[in-house]
């Protein structure tokens, strides 16, 4: 994975309330084998019409939102099934970060592992940003290391995030790179349980 210590991008809003893994990618489309092109139907059933037209209503639609690469969701973003599909297709997207008051358990933990980050910001902090987001190349940037998301009108805020996730997220490193950490020492006890 790569490395995350400071990301500036444009913000898009997704004021919407139990945003469910089925609404962010349709049971229809975890077929695939890759964990690439899932991006395409992120948010499917929202972002198209019936006749695969982009449908204008839709917010990522609208053209302020191009090239976004920070969410912001409302309460109980990413509840439902625990899908890890979820996370690779706003990944594939584009997204590198989605902030919310609150997130299910198990898709919080499927976008660290994945790269991704999520952070908890309260109410009040979320409704500002939504109504930011509204503007054409609003932007925020978030620092991994200081653990604050800050904007050019004045806001800034600190988030907690878990030490482990944050070494893991700031070094790039995945599950694998960690157990690949302790190569010596998984070595030298293979050597031993042979000898036994």
């Amino acid at each position: 994975m790569e490395p995350f210590i400071i990301h500036t991008g444009k913000v898009a809003g997704l004021d919407r309330v139990n945003v469910d893994t089925d609404q962010i990618i349709p049971k229809q489309f975890l077929k695939r084998i890759e964990r690439t092109g899932f991006g395409r139907f992120l948010f499917y059933d929202w972002r198209y019409l019936d006749d695969e037209t982009l449908n204008p209503d839709f917010e990522l639609n609208k053209p302020e939102n191009s090239g976004t690469s920070i969410l912001v969701a409302n309460e109980n973003f990413g509840c439902g099934s625990s899908r890890e599909h979820a996370p690779w297709a706003l990944q594939d997207y584009g997204f590198k970060i989605i902030i919310s008051p609150n997130f299910a358990d198990i898709f919080y933990n499927n976008c660290l592992k994945n790269g991704m980050l999520p952070i908890y910001l309260d109410k009040a902090d979320i409704e500002y940003l939504l109504e930011q987001s509204k503007s054409a190349d609003y932007e925020c940037t978030v620092n991994l290391k200081e653990q604050t998301i800050q904007d050019n009108n004045g806001f800034v805020r600190s988030f907690v995030i878990d030490h482990h996730w944050r070494e893991m997220l700031v070094n790039g490193w995945d599950e694998i790179d960690l157990t690949l950490a302790y190569e010596d020492k998984i070595e030298e006890y293979e050597k031993q349980t042979v000898r036994a």
